[in-house]
Protein backbone atom coordinates (compact mmCIF):
# COMPACT_ATOMS: atom_id res chain seq x y z
CA UNK A 1 0.00 0.00 0.00
CA UNK A 2 1.05 3.47 -0.73
CA UNK A 3 2.39 6.12 2.01
CA UNK A 4 -0.73 8.24 0.79
CA UNK A 5 -3.37 5.49 1.19
CA UNK A 6 -1.87 4.53 4.59
CA UNK A 7 -2.29 8.26 5.66
CA UNK A 8 -5.73 7.92 4.58
CA UNK A 9 -6.70 4.78 6.01
CA UNK A 10 -5.15 6.13 9.49
CA UNK A 11 -7.18 9.94 9.09
CA UNK A 12 -10.09 7.42 7.91
CA UNK A 13 -9.57 5.20 11.24
CA UNK A 14 -9.70 8.14 13.82
CA UNK A 15 -12.37 9.59 12.32
CA UNK A 16 -14.61 7.01 13.05
CA UNK A 17 -13.30 5.80 16.09
CA UNK A 18 -13.67 9.47 17.47
CA UNK A 19 -17.32 9.95 16.48
CA UNK A 20 -20.60 9.60 18.35
CA UNK A 21 -22.03 7.00 15.63
CA UNK A 22 -19.08 4.38 16.34
CA UNK A 23 -18.52 5.16 20.41
CA UNK A 24 -22.37 4.99 21.49
CA UNK A 25 -22.93 2.00 18.88
CA UNK A 26 -25.46 2.97 17.00
CA UNK A 27 -27.08 1.28 14.09
CA UNK A 28 -25.58 -2.10 14.93
CA UNK A 29 -28.81 -3.55 15.51
CA UNK A 30 -28.16 -5.61 17.88
CA UNK A 31 -24.95 -7.13 16.43
CA UNK A 32 -21.65 -7.30 18.64
CA UNK A 33 -19.64 -4.09 18.03
CA UNK A 34 -16.89 -6.12 17.00
CA UNK A 35 -14.89 -3.87 14.20
CA UNK A 36 -12.07 -5.76 12.23
CA UNK A 37 -8.86 -3.41 10.71
CA UNK A 38 -7.75 -5.22 7.87
CA UNK A 39 -4.44 -4.32 6.84
CA UNK A 40 -0.95 -5.94 4.62
CA UNK A 41 1.22 -7.90 6.89
CA UNK A 42 4.07 -6.20 4.81
CA UNK A 43 2.67 -2.56 6.39
CA UNK A 44 2.46 -3.93 10.06
CA UNK A 45 5.62 -1.64 11.10
CA UNK A 46 3.93 1.39 9.31
CA UNK A 47 0.50 0.10 11.42
CA UNK A 48 1.98 -0.55 14.88
CA UNK A 49 3.05 3.55 14.41
CA UNK A 50 -0.19 4.93 13.36
CA UNK A 51 -2.18 3.01 15.94
CA UNK A 52 -0.39 5.00 18.45
CA UNK A 53 -0.63 8.14 16.40
CA UNK A 54 -4.78 7.17 16.93
CA UNK A 55 -4.15 6.46 20.30
CA UNK A 56 -2.65 9.83 21.62
CA UNK A 57 -5.11 11.53 18.88
CA UNK A 58 -8.19 9.61 20.48
CA UNK A 59 -6.74 10.58 23.72
CA UNK A 60 -6.41 13.95 23.42
CA UNK A 61 -9.98 14.28 22.77
CA UNK A 62 -10.90 12.33 25.78
CA UNK A 63 -10.89 8.99 24.39
CA UNK A 64 -9.58 6.07 26.56
CA UNK A 65 -8.28 2.82 24.28
CA UNK A 66 -7.65 -0.10 26.45
CA UNK A 67 -5.18 -2.48 24.26
CA UNK A 68 -4.58 -6.41 24.88
CA UNK A 69 -1.62 -7.90 22.78
CA UNK A 70 -2.47 -11.75 22.46
CA UNK A 71 1.48 -12.54 22.34
CA UNK A 72 2.18 -10.29 25.47
CA UNK A 73 -1.00 -11.55 27.57
CA UNK A 74 -0.33 -15.43 26.48
CA UNK A 75 3.59 -14.60 28.18
CA UNK A 76 2.44 -12.91 30.88
CA UNK A 77 -0.10 -15.72 31.88
CA UNK A 78 2.46 -18.94 30.81
CA UNK A 79 4.57 -16.52 33.22
CA UNK A 80 2.12 -16.36 35.73
CA UNK A 81 1.79 -20.45 35.86
CA UNK A 82 5.32 -20.85 36.05
CA UNK A 83 6.10 -22.46 32.64
CA UNK A 84 7.51 -20.37 30.79
CA UNK A 85 10.68 -20.88 31.36
CA UNK A 86 10.51 -24.82 30.88
CA UNK A 87 8.01 -24.07 27.54
CA UNK A 88 11.12 -22.21 26.04
CA UNK A 89 13.70 -25.08 27.32
CA UNK A 90 10.92 -28.16 25.53
CA UNK A 91 10.48 -26.17 22.48
CA UNK A 92 13.70 -26.91 20.38
CA UNK A 93 13.54 -30.64 20.86
CA UNK A 94 9.69 -31.24 20.67
CA UNK A 95 7.98 -32.11 17.96
CA UNK A 96 6.09 -28.74 15.99
CA UNK A 97 2.56 -30.43 16.16
CA UNK A 98 2.98 -31.69 19.56
CA UNK A 99 4.29 -28.48 20.69
CA UNK A 100 1.38 -26.31 18.87
CA UNK A 101 -0.74 -28.74 20.74
CA UNK A 102 0.62 -28.36 24.17
CA UNK A 103 0.32 -24.46 23.42
CA UNK A 104 -3.14 -24.90 22.40
CA UNK A 105 -4.37 -25.96 25.43
CA UNK A 106 -2.79 -23.90 27.86
CA UNK A 107 -3.95 -20.75 25.33
CA UNK A 108 -7.51 -21.97 25.03
CA UNK A 109 -9.42 -19.03 24.08
CA UNK A 110 -12.67 -19.95 26.40
CA UNK A 111 -10.90 -21.39 29.00
CA UNK A 112 -7.79 -19.31 29.68
CA UNK A 113 -7.59 -15.79 27.14
CA UNK A 114 -11.22 -14.91 27.56
CA UNK A 115 -10.89 -15.13 31.15
CA UNK A 116 -7.54 -13.06 30.93
CA UNK A 117 -9.18 -10.05 28.43
CA UNK A 118 -11.90 -10.56 31.01
CA UNK A 119 -10.18 -9.63 33.87
CA UNK A 120 -7.98 -6.80 31.85
CA UNK A 121 -11.05 -4.87 30.59
CA UNK A 122 -11.97 -4.74 34.30
CA UNK A 123 -9.31 -3.20 35.52
CA UNK A 124 -10.61 0.69 34.41
CA UNK A 125 -12.60 2.46 32.57
CA UNK A 126 -12.35 3.04 28.91
CA UNK A 127 -14.51 3.84 25.38
CA UNK A 128 -12.69 1.57 22.84
CA UNK A 129 -11.03 -1.98 23.31
CA UNK A 130 -8.01 -2.62 20.92
CA UNK A 131 -6.95 -6.44 20.10
CA UNK A 132 -3.31 -6.67 18.81
CA UNK A 133 -0.94 -9.28 18.34
CA UNK A 134 -2.88 -11.98 16.21
CA UNK A 135 -0.04 -12.42 13.80
CA UNK A 136 2.50 -13.09 16.79
CA UNK A 137 0.11 -16.10 18.00
CA UNK A 138 -0.59 -17.84 15.22
CA UNK A 139 -1.01 -20.86 15.13
CA UNK A 140 -1.28 -21.73 18.81
CA UNK A 141 -4.35 -18.98 18.98
CA UNK A 142 -7.04 -18.39 16.04
CA UNK A 143 -8.59 -15.17 15.87
CA UNK A 144 -11.93 -16.79 14.69
CA UNK A 145 -11.81 -18.26 18.10
CA UNK A 146 -10.98 -15.48 20.60
CA UNK A 147 -13.91 -13.30 18.77
CA UNK A 148 -15.97 -16.11 19.25
CA UNK A 149 -15.27 -16.04 22.91
CA UNK A 150 -14.84 -12.58 23.43
CA UNK A 151 -19.07 -12.11 22.76
CA UNK A 152 -19.75 -12.56 26.01
CA UNK A 153 -16.56 -10.65 27.54
CA UNK A 154 -16.76 -7.41 25.67
CA UNK A 155 -20.22 -6.01 25.76
CA UNK A 156 -20.70 -2.55 25.98
CA UNK A 157 -17.99 -0.60 24.45
CA UNK A 158 -16.66 -1.39 20.95
CA UNK A 159 -13.41 -3.91 19.56
CA UNK A 160 -11.25 -2.81 16.82
CA UNK A 161 -9.11 -6.20 15.91
CA UNK A 162 -5.50 -5.14 14.29
CA UNK A 163 -5.72 -8.01 11.41
CA UNK A 164 -3.21 -8.95 9.38
CA UNK A 165 -4.41 -10.36 6.32
CA UNK A 166 -7.62 -9.90 4.27
CA UNK A 167 -11.37 -10.08 5.97
CA UNK A 168 -13.03 -11.17 2.75
CA UNK A 169 -17.46 -10.96 3.02
CA UNK A 170 -19.01 -11.78 0.63
CA UNK A 171 -23.33 -12.63 0.46
CA UNK A 172 -23.13 -16.11 -1.25
CA UNK A 173 -19.96 -17.22 1.09
CA UNK A 174 -20.44 -15.01 4.04
CA UNK A 175 -17.04 -13.85 5.73
CA UNK A 176 -13.93 -15.04 6.44
CA UNK A 177 -10.89 -14.41 7.90
CA UNK A 178 -7.40 -14.88 5.88
CA UNK A 179 -4.39 -14.44 7.90
CA UNK A 180 -1.47 -13.05 6.07
CA UNK A 181 -3.51 -12.69 3.26
CA UNK A 182 -2.77 -16.80 2.56
CA UNK A 183 -4.16 -18.82 5.27
CA UNK A 184 -7.90 -18.76 5.49
CA UNK A 185 -8.95 -18.97 9.84
CA UNK A 186 -12.03 -19.30 9.69
CA UNK A 187 -15.58 -18.14 9.21
CA UNK A 188 -16.50 -14.82 10.96
CA UNK A 189 -19.37 -13.05 9.73
CA UNK A 190 -20.45 -10.83 13.08
CA UNK A 191 -17.69 -7.95 13.07
CA UNK A 192 -17.32 -5.36 10.31
CA UNK A 193 -14.85 -4.26 8.38
CA UNK A 194 -13.71 -0.75 10.08
CA UNK A 195 -12.55 1.10 6.83
CA UNK A 196 -16.13 0.63 5.55
CA UNK A 197 -17.77 2.32 8.25
CA UNK A 198 -18.90 6.25 8.01
CA UNK A 199 -17.53 8.43 10.25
Amino acid sequence: MTPTELSNQEEHLFQVLSGKRFLQMEGLSNEVPFFIYPYDPEDALVVVGAKKRIKNRLANKGIEVREINLYDLSVEMLKERGVWDRLLALEPDQDKADFRELLQGMLDPQDHISPAIRAKLAEGDFDIFFLTGIGEVFPYIRSHNVLNNLQSVVTGKPMLLFFPGRYEQSDTLGSSLVLFGRLKDDQYYRAKNILEQEA
